[in-house]
């Protein structure tokens, strides 16, 4: 993943309204959400939600489609695997490592859990 990439998400990540929204719809699955019920889930106005979402949209975190008069808006698990490989790319040293299971350091000779 490029380091440009990563830091237009990461950016679009970095603000209340849309990591709450990006959750949400990590939540909801690949069938995702109407924009109506992700503004009353989050209690966010319709002309902020469109922003939000095309913040996501541009950073490459969401998909959108039309179902009838509806737009539905998903997550895009290929590009959050991405992003959160990137971030774990170098875990541990390069050593493998099950960071669900408390990756190990050392400090001072000594392996703590991280």
């Amino acid at each position: 993943m490029e380091s440009e990439t990563v830091i237009r998400a990461l950016g679009a990540l970095a603000q209340e309204h849309r990591l709450a929204l990006f959750r949400l719809l990590v939540q909801a699955g690949p069938d995702g959400l109407a924009a109506g019920t992700i503004a009353e889930a989050l209690g966010v106005p319709a002309s902020s939600l469109s922003f939000h979402l095309a913040q996501l949209a541009n950073a490459g975190l969401i998909a959108q489609r039309r179902e009838g008069r509806s737009l539905i808006y998903s997550a895009d698990y290929g590009a959050m695997t991405a992003l959160v490989g990137f971030l774990m790319e170098n875990c541990c040293g390069g050593a493998v490592c099950a960071p669900a299971a408390g990756c190990a350091t050392e400090t001072n000779g000594e392996r703590k859990s991280a």
